[in-house]
């Protein structure tokens, strides 16, 4: 049964047995990564589950290593005491926080600077820690692998930005194809002579001879690296978009064409008062924004995503068994909260079984979001009452999921709220609902009142819940209670099946 030990829940039907407990997945409970860039220098330390893993400590200093580089082949002087620093602080964290195991790689900088051989030693005597140096080659494996994380059926061809290097491979089938590696950085693109005219030229013809090398045919860009999500946080902004996760937002080529446009009429201070990143970042910003505009006009994408996920996820992702690595992230995420937060873990499988009746012919990204909000329609209990619901709805629209599209955070958002509140009315939600079309913001109305009656017939056995059965055709829904739980269905139990009824546009009989 996938891998899973004996002692593990009952099977939870389509989605197979929660892998959580599972010795192996436990072992990656606590992992670290430290991610030595050109650019910036970032610890990072997963926790949770681990299929999608909670940001346990998160770290990042912006040291600027690669500073320079190409024209005095060394690392930055200033760049490699902060980076040194750093990683003093992070090796100690590392103790503190009872991280293991915790994996350090290197990437452009210290792979290509003369003394990065001697930056390494240096490090592994002061602070204990041994780098890895990544080739280009494997820094865009390990980027890929972070992309997986976040979309296990992703398809289309990463695009991973440093400081000093630019990596590019091919997505499909839950495998790594062909991979390119380039110095398009943002940090070494700024030291080219003759400004945006001169830069454009290299930028080109580089990108040129890559799109020669990696020669497919690719709907979907996937973007990895801080300023990609610098440049899709400001195209939010220049778009008004109400939701501000970056972690699977998409844009298409023409809109990226006009944010280009855009950032190019703003001053790098106008720039970070809107994203809220450091100067450093921003500086690379507006270099960054050429090199996407020549990797869209030429790789033609139907559609760009950003991925928050990246070589620090890959880390993870390297380490995983088979059998976890296949599992769908929300779902796992969303059974982990379960089990640490609900009043009653394992009903949302109950709830999931009562309710799916309602859904007869529902498409496998419905179901698997129906399953997603049983599983976390108890999670929030804590909250005060008249304050659930816009709770619920926050933690889905911004919870650090993974296999989530901006659409489906919106449409477990709403079900959610309803499981809490009969209405949408005076919410603050508005432009968010505006994102859904009808026919899912009535399906996920429907949900969520499924989830707020279902909720109030909760008994040792999910058997003992009684049934539903619905007939669309004749528009008809049938309750039938069980004998043993029949006192289940009081006043307030009746009021909300009415009003799931009424969601439905049902006729309603009860049978006892």
């Amino acid at each position: 049964m996938d891998g899973a030990s004996d002692n593990l829940p009952e099977d939870h039907g389509p989605f197979g047995r929660p892998l959580f407990d599972d010795p192996k997945a436990k072992a990656l409970k606590r992992v670290g990564a430290i991610d030595v860039g050109s650019n910036s220098v970032r610890m990072v330390v997963f926790d949770g589950a681990a299929r999608s893993p909670a940001y346990f400590y998160n770290e990042k200093i912006m040291a600027g290593l690669g500073r320079g580089l190409s024209e005095t082949g060394r690392l930055h002087a200033e760049g490699r005491e902060r980076a040194l620093n750093a990683l003093k602080r992070f090796a100690l964290l590392v103790k503190a926080l009872n991280v293991s195991p915790v994996t350090t790689v290197a990437t452009a900088a210290v792979r290509d600077a003369e003394d990065g051989p001697e930056f390494c030693d240096q490090v592994r005597q002061e602070t204990g820690l041994k780098l890895w140096v990544a080739s280009g080659l494997e820094e865009a494996r390990l980027s890929a692998q972070g992309v997986f994380l976040g979309w296990p059926t992703a398809r289309g061809l990463m695009c991973d930005i440093g400081g000093s290097s630019l990596e590019l491979a091919e997505l499909g089938d839950g495998t790594v194809g062909r991979r390119v590696s380039s110095q398009l950085g943002p940090l070494k693109l700024a030291e080219i002579k003759g400004g945006r005219k001169g830069r454009k030229i290299i930028i080109d013809q580089t990108v040129g001879d890559l799109r020669a090398q990696i020669d497919g045919d690719y709907e979907t860009i996937f973007l990895v690296g801080g300023s990609w999500r610098a440049i899709a946080r400001l195209d939010m902004e220049r778009r008004g978009y109400p939701l501000k996760v970056l972690h699977e937002y998409r844009m298409t080529s023409k809109s990226i064409l006009s944010t280009v446009k855009w950032i190019r009429g703003k001053s790098v201070d106008e720039l970070r008062s809107i994203t809220g990143n450091s100067e450093a970042r921003m500086m690379l910003v507006p270099i960054a924004a050429e090199v996407l505009k020549s990797l869209v006009q030429q790789f033609r994408p139907k559609s760009v995503a950003v991925s928050s996920y990246g070589i620090r996820e890959g880390l993870l992702y390297e380490q995983m068994p088979f059998e976890l690595k296949r599992r769908d992230p929300l779902i796992e995420a969303c059974r982990w909260n379960e089990a640490q937060n609900a009043r009653l873990p394992g009903f949302g499988k109950s709830l999931f079984d009562f309710i799916q009746p309602l859904f007869p012919k529902a498409s496998p990204e419905l179901k698997r979001l129906a399953k997603a909000a049983c599983l976390l329609h108890d999670v929030t209990w804590r909250a005060h009452p008249d304050y659930r619901a816009e709770v619920c709805f926050d933690n889905a629209t911004r919870a650090n999921l993974g296999g989530l599209d901006h659409n489906g955070r919106i449409f477990l958002g709403v079900a959610l709220l309803h499981r809490y509140k009969n209405s949408r009315s005076g919410t603050r939600f508005d432009d968010y609902y505006e994102m859904l079309d009808a026919r899912a913001l009535q399906q996920a109305e429907i949900l969520g009142k499924a989830m707020r009656f279902g909720a109030m017939l909760s008994a040792e056995r999910s058997e003992l819940m009684g049934a539903l059965k619905w007939r669309p055709k004749k528009k008809h829904l049938e309750l039938r209670l069980n004998a043993a739980t029949r006192d289940l269905f009081g006043e307030v139990a009746e009021a909300r099946f009415l009003s799931l009824a009424d969601a439905m546009g049902a006729t309603v009989e009860v049978i006892q």
